[in-house]
């Protein structure tokens, strides 16, 4: 089998992308933790849950939400619950799920919060940004995301995809 190495052009696009989502990423983690005390993973549990009907959701279905494993969303709603942001309930048509509730506190906190994780994101990328080019990004992602979800008619989903993961490679559970 033969390696189709990158082109040039698309060494320096993957590079740029690399560089520009971690350095992203790292902006954003810092004003959460320093207005939030909470890393960016966390902000969105709370933002996901805020947006949905009574502020519960399926875990489940919020790892898809987020694009994360169940186990990662695990430990993670756990540490949000000792906080007292998020609370755990049984599902009551599927004894094996549970659900993710958005405290009343953790409403609080996300409302502290936003305003501050909305000017970082602002500052370090829209505003960096064209019209056209926002509207080519959203393009540009959604047809990344939506090659490894499948293409929506018909075609199965790859069980690859974190959500549906039984266990992450480092975590053992599920």
């Amino acid at each position: 089998m033969t390696t189709r190495w990158l082109t040039p052009e698309e060494q320096r696009a993957w590079r740029a992308y690399v560089a520009g989502y971690l350095l992203l990423e790292d902006a954003i983690d810092r004003q959460l933790q320093q207005d939030a005390g909470m890393p960016h993973a966390y902000y969105s549990i709370l933002a996901n849950l805020s947006e949905t009907p009574e502020r519960r959701l399926r875990m489940t279905d919020l790892a898809e939400r987020l694009k994360i494993t169940r186990s990662r969303l695990t430990y993670a709603v756990s540490r949000l619950e000792k906080d007292g942001l998020v609370r755990r309930e049984e599902c009551r048509w599927d004894k094996r799920g549970s659900i993710a509730a958005l405290t009343d506190e953790g409403m609080a906190v996300l409302e502290d919060a936003a305003p501050g994780h909305v000017a970082t994101v602002r500052a370090a990328l829209f505003d960096r940004l064209t019209p056209e080019q926002v509207g080519q990004l959203e393009e540009i992602f959604g047809q990344v995301a939506q090659g490894f979800q499948g293409d929506g008619e018909g075609e199965a989903a790859p069980e690859d995809l974190p959500w549906r993961r039984r266990s992450s490679p480092c975590s053992g559970t599920s």
